[in-house]
């Protein structure tokens, strides 16, 4: 099975369940929001499909590859931008990206055409020469999209990826992602507790206290009514 499957998949930290019996699956080239408020087990379940933490109780499959069975393959597939900055401020746009591709055993012309083409993807090709540090956190985070886009991967996860930053930021990274995923084909799970990040035709996974409360369309979901609407009746929750 091609996209992302998430099947039966539970996660606990001593009593305390984060996470239970969590299934749903996200087609190839589809855009999914995970929706839930801040402790609904979002970031648990991103740990997961990333391996930093690892269960036993359900499957995992990225691109078609068993998490678990196959971790090496199925990480290939998978660019990964989480909550907190990871960038190396005192690095050039361009070093930061020339490194990570280092890391994935890319070099010479290979790097150098795909960060290239990342940064245009993500219109930073400009900012290339600048200090990271002096880029403000828009540009930060299209930074961090287009790393994640030079290894060629299927599977992008973005956890919370619009913190902190003002609106019309968080418009430009949501408008961004979008495209990677109607443009090029890519396999998108958001986590998000705003719904005004989500779009009628985007798929939606409701999770709320580790238990996925709903999926499908966003426009099946919500039906006639606003989604924050929605979502605040089913989690009882503040956007």
């Amino acid at each position: 099975m091609t996209g992302l499957s998430v099947r039966n998949v539970s996660y606990a930290y001593g009593d305390k369940r984060a996470l239970d019996d969590v299934s749903f699956h996200v087609p190839q080239g589809a855009f999914c929001a995970l929706l839930g408020p801040n402790g609904a087990g979002k970031s648990t379940l991103f740990s997961l499909l990333t391996r930093l933490f690892t269960t036993a109780q359900g499957v995992i499959e990225v691109a078609g590859f068993d998490i678990s069975q196959q971790p090496r393959q199925a990480l290939a597939q998978i660019g990964v931008v989480f909550q907190q900055p990871t960038l190396d401020l005192d690095l050039t746009v361009h070093r930061n990206l020339s490194y990570f591709a280092a890391l994935h055993g890319l070099s010479g012309r290979t790097a150098e055409s795909r960060i290239a083409a990342a940064l245009e993807r993500l219109d930073m090709a400009e900012r290339a020469s600048e200090r990271t540090r002096d880029l403000n956190g828009g540009h930060r985070r299209r930074l961090e999209i287009a790393r994640c886009l030079i290894h060629a991967p299927s599977v992008l996860l973005l956890d919370e990826p619009t913190v902190g930053l003002d609106a019309a930021a968080r418009s430009a990274i949501t408008q961004h992602v979008h495209d990677l995923s109607a443009q090029d084909g890519l396999t998108v799970l958001w986590a998000t507790h705003l719904t005004d990040e989500i779009t009628p035709d985007d798929q939606l996974a409701i999770l709320h206290r580790g238990k996925m409360l709903t999926q499908g369309t966003c426009r099946d979901i919500k039906g006639d009514q606003p989604l924050q609407q929605v979502f605040l009746s089913m989690t009882g929750a503040a956007t």
